[in-house]
C-alpha cells in the first residue's frame, strides 16, 4: 500500500482507501443491496471514485461487466487497482461522466450512482464529493439516460428533500422511477437519503419498499 491508504475487509472483497478520497460509507452499502442485478449485465458507476460500489455489486453477483467514470485521477487509479487486487475485470474510465464520447450510449443494463447530495450555495460542508461543484443531478440523470439501454435501470441514492428534483430529472431523461426506499436512521428522526431506481422508457407506476432504519440493520 502506499502512504495514506489503508484497506477495508469487505465480506468476499478488500477495499484499499486513500485520505485523498471519498471513503466507503453506509450509503454506498445500501444502494448496492437495493439496486437490481442480474448474473452477467453490463453495469457502470457514475463518479465512481474508488470502485466501492462496484466491488460491493460483485459480491452479491461476480459475472458482472463492470465500468466506471470518475473525474478524479488519483480515485480513478485506486478503482483499478481494487478491481486488480481482487481478480476482477473491469473498465475505469477516467473523465468528465457529461462528456458523450466517454462511452457509446445504450450500452449497460444498469447504470449506478452515489452522487454528491447538496447544491452549491446552500452553506453544506463537505466539499467537491458532496457538494454539486462538478455535475448536477439533471447532468447525471441526462448520462445514466444516455448510457442505458430500453428497459435498463438507473439506481441512486439522494437526500429525501431534493426527492421532487430527482425525480422530474430522471424523467427528462426517459428514466420512468419504479422503486423507492426511506432511510432514517430511527423512528424517532426525519428520513436523512433516499434509495431510487428507475426504468429507462418504464411505465408508470412506483412501488414503494418499507422505510429501512438503521437501528434495525
Amino acid at each position: 500500500m502506499k502512504q495514506g491508504e489503508s484497506r477495508e475487509y469487505l465480506e468476499r472483497y478488500t477495499l484499499l482507501q486513500s485520505e485523498d478520497c471519498f471513503k466507503l460509507g453506509r450509503d454506498s452499502i445500501l444502494l448496492s443491496h437495493f439496486a437490481s442485478v442480474k448474473p452477467g449485465i453490463k453495469v457502470c458507476d457514475l463518479g465512481c471514485g474508488i470502485g466501492s460500489l462496484l466491488l460491493l455489486l460483485s459480491q452479491r453477483v461476480e459475472t458482472l461487466v463492470r465500468c466506471g467514470i470518475e473525474l478524479d485521477p488519483v480515485a480513478a487509479d485506486l478503482a483499478r487497482r481494487n478491481l486488480a487486487e481482487n481478480g476482477l475485470s473491469g473498465e475505469i474510465v477516467t473523465g468528465d461522466l457529461r462528456m458523450r464520447e466517454l462511452l457509446p450510449p445504450d450500452s449497460f443494463q444498469l447504470v449506478i450512482s452515489n452522487p454528491p447530495y447538496f447544491r452549491q450555495g446552500t452553506g453544506k460542508s463537505g466539499g467537491s464529493t458532496r457538494m454539486e461543484e462538478q455535475c448536477s443531478i439533471e447532468e447525471l440523470c441526462t448520462a445514466a439516460g444516455r448510457l442505458l439501454r430500453t428497459g435498463g435501470r438507473f439506481a441512486v441514492v439522494f437526500r429525501p428533500e431534493r426527492l421532487p428534483e430527482l425525480f422530474s430529472a430522471m424523467q427528462q431523461a426517459r428514466i420512468e422511477p419504479k422503486r423507492m426506499q426511506v432511510l432514517s436512521y430511527n423512528r424517532e428522526k426525519p428520513p436523512y437519503a433516499i434509495l431510487a431506481e428507475g426504468v429507462k422508457e418504464g411505465g408508470a407506476g412506483l412501488s414503494v419498499l418499507p422505510v429501512h432504519y438503521q437501528e434495525e440493520g
